[in-house]
């Protein structure tokens, strides 16, 4: 019995004298976004060599053409080409599968990492968002390394998704593009796209006629009905609905009406309301419903259609309800969308509204859609009991309005990681994972039309929301990484394989690039560099004619005399801004721009002398307010043709 004590009490010695190094040799979970549900760590590491290859089995197109993609992003992130194979998998490799597991459901994977990777799904899609994951940890270290171990992932909610209002603020096609690479990088699956809007009228003297507004996508029924400043051809939307298609990522294209639809009366004025606005549709005439029916047909019929999805919104929040007549219009025009919509095979999405407008006429609910923006408009359980499924996106929570000064400039990520799932609707809370709850949206409005944001500016807010709502809309409540960890570590991560519309360049503050002279339209390695930095060169002046662009992008300008009076400048969006100050003939001097997300300053040999901030602009004699941005992403990708001599370029990124 005294031998046996004595082995147990040596057993336990030696465990607790190396209990902690066995411990530390188990591989913790690895950081990705959104985190992890199911990891088992094991020991040790596996790392891609020249014979790594991507793997799948033969006669699967569909896994051939996600190992392909997975391919593509990794040469186009790490610069290694991996070859794609089907057949037999050996050591090293990557390995793709299909695998029924009723658990993970249509989106979910396993990923076994031991001396290959096998990465396996019951669907396609979590093939997809399987190879995201380990594109993720990949970045993070310099020799791709992979912890070994086992993980199985698979999301609370179906939607997890992200709106933008193209409507009052032009996105460039390029921009939603990115967009899409960067949801599918994240794991969020649906992008609305918020096809028509307008400006609000006591920022145009109170003239419906002068008030800006626009439809945003070619229409050859209606002629001249797209946007002048910017719209997208039938082709390029279909083109991005199908990169979005192939990346598991759902376009929704949004007609809104019968509110916020000045772009129509616009167009056709006889359809507006005299009674509560041109920016609302007239619902007691009949060319209203002639207007968007054939406006809705245009884009639902035929065998191809342009809206390729399966959803569509028609809008329908925001009208007034002063009236019993017009709610009980407004509740039949919303039953007769719905109707319209489906009978082109499309599923109706439709903005809350019908606790606003509560009224008899019956408004059809079986499989439709409803975003539950506020509850004041639709009381979220009394729209379950209807029988809509819900679209979680609360205007006091995920609600931003860049500058506008209501609502959110940049959303409370804190309080949305540690307290927010799509379960919470306002002051609503329905149990985790309802099935009533199909998911949770965030959103973008650009309500002030004109107030100087870039598109660099709503990136700017939109990407940490995007990063942290993708954790909660698939990870739910279970997050185990505390929110100060989480908001260090996500700036580890790649916005999406080749995108970079922050304009990072390297991970660490100081010095990150310089040239010793800038000829003429030569091109530097980076496109720009985002906020904060320090952009600085020696000059030597020469005459300059208006129009002189020191460096171009494709999103920004900086100018040497810029093309209206001749100074230092720059142009973004459509927008131009000034510096008091000249080039001069012959004098040389040391130029600085600084910039971040609230201003752009102008140093010369080290001192500023100008800074261009958020200045407050006053409507309707001092009632109405906008604040108007001048910021700039710098350009750095293509010098201009100028006549000064330009040296000593140097970019700073800031702490």
């Amino acid at each position: 019995m005294k031998t046996i004590n004595l082995l147990f009490k040596a057993c336990l010695l030696l465990w607790l004298l190396t209990g902690n190094q066995l411990n530390a040799a188990v591989n913790p979970k690895p950081f990705v976004i959104p985190e992890l549900k199911e990891w088992k760590g094991t020991e040790g590491t596996f790392v891609p060599t020249e014979k790594t290859r991507i793997v799948c089995p033969s006669g699967q197109p569909e896994l051939l053409r996600i190992a392909r993609l997975f391919a593509e992003d990794y040469e186009t992130m790490f610069g290694r080409k991996l070859e794609v194979a089907q057949g037999k998998a050996t050591a090293g490799d990557f390995v793709l599968a299909l695998q029924p597991d009723k658990k993970l459901g249509k989106e979910g994977y396993g990923i076994k990492v031991t001396d290959r990777v096998q990465l396996s799904a019951p669907q396609p899609a979590g093939i997809y968002w399987g190879t995201r994951t380990l594109l993720q940890i990949a970045e993070q270290t310099a020799d791709r390394q992979l912890p070994k171990g086992t993980l199985r992932d698979y999301p609370d909610y179906d939607i997890r998704g992200f709106m933008i209002d193209c409507g009052r603020k032009f996105i460039p096609l390029h921009f939603l593009q990115d967009y899409v690479k960067i949801m599918a990088y994240y794991k969020m699956n649906t992008l609305q796209i918020h096809l028509n809007d307008n400006g609000f009228k006591q920022f145009f003297q109170h003239d419906w006629s002068k008030t800006y507004a626009a439809f945003r996508l070619e229409s050859d029924t209606y002629p001249g009905l797209a946007a002048e400043d910017g719209y997208y051809t039938k082709a390029e939307f279909i083109d991005l609905q199908k990169l979005a298609e192939n990346r598991f990522v759902e376009i929704i294209p949004e007609i809104d009406a019968p509110a916020h639809t000045l772009a129509f009366t616009h167009y056709k004025p006889e359809i507006g309301s005299q009674e509560y606005g041109m920016d609302h549709l007239d619902l007691f005439n009949p060319e209203t419903y002639t207007f968007m029916d054939g406006l809705f047909k245009e884009y639902l019929e035929g065998d191809e259609p342009v809206f390729r999805g399966k959803k569509v919104h028609i809008g329908t929040d925001e009208y007034s309800n002063k009236k019993k007549d017009v709610v009980e219009k407004f509740r039949a025009f919303t039953d007769h969308y719905i109707r319209y919509v489906e009978s082109f095979g499309k599923q109706a999405c439709v903005w809350g509204a019908l606790t606003h407008a509560n009224g008899d006429t019956p408004v059809k609910s079986e499989n439709v859609i409803m975003s539950a923006w506020y509850n004041g408009y639709a009381q979220p359980k009394e729209m379950v009991k209807q029988g809509y499924k819900l679209i979680s996106i609360p205007d006091g929570m995920v609600y931003i309005v860049p500058a506008a000064g209501y609502y959110y400039d940049y959303l409370n990520t804190k309080y949305l990681y540690e307290k927010w799932t799509p379960a919470h609707i306002g002051k609503e809370v329905f149990e985790e994972q309802d099935p009533s709850v199909l998911g949770g949206m965030f959103a973008v409005w650009n309500d002030h039309v004109g107030n100087g944001i870039s598109t660099k500016d709503i990136h700017h807010r939109v990407f940490p929301a995007m990063q942290t709502l993708a954790v909660k809309t698939w990870t739910g409540a279970k997050t185990a990484l505390p929110y100060e960890e989480f908001d260090r570590q996500r700036h580890l991560l790649s916005e999406a394989p080749g995108v970079n519309q922050l304009g990072r360049i390297g991970n660490k503050p100081g010095l990150v690039y310089e040239q010793a002279m800038v000829a003429p339209e030569s091109e530097t390695p980076h496109r720009e560099i985002g906020y904060d930095y320090l952009v600085s060169f020696d000059i030597e002046g020469a005459s300059e004619t208006p129009n002189t662009v020191l460096f171009s992008s494709p999103d920004a300008v900086f100018y040497l005399s810029d093309p209206i009076r001749g100074m230092l400048g720059f142009a973004r969006d459509g927008y131009l801004n000034t510096f008091s100050y000249r080039i001069h003939e012959g004098k040389r001097m040391n130029i600085g721009i600084e910039g971040d997300n609230k201003a752009t300053r102008l140093l010369i040999n080290g001192k500023v002398v100008e800074e261009l901030n958020i200045e407050q602009q006053l409507f309707d004699e001092g009632k109405a307010k906008m604040n108007y941005t001048r910021t700039l992403v710098f350009p750095l990708q293509k010098a201009g043709q100028f006549k000064s001599k330009v040296t000593n370029l140097k970019v700073y990124k800031k702490e």
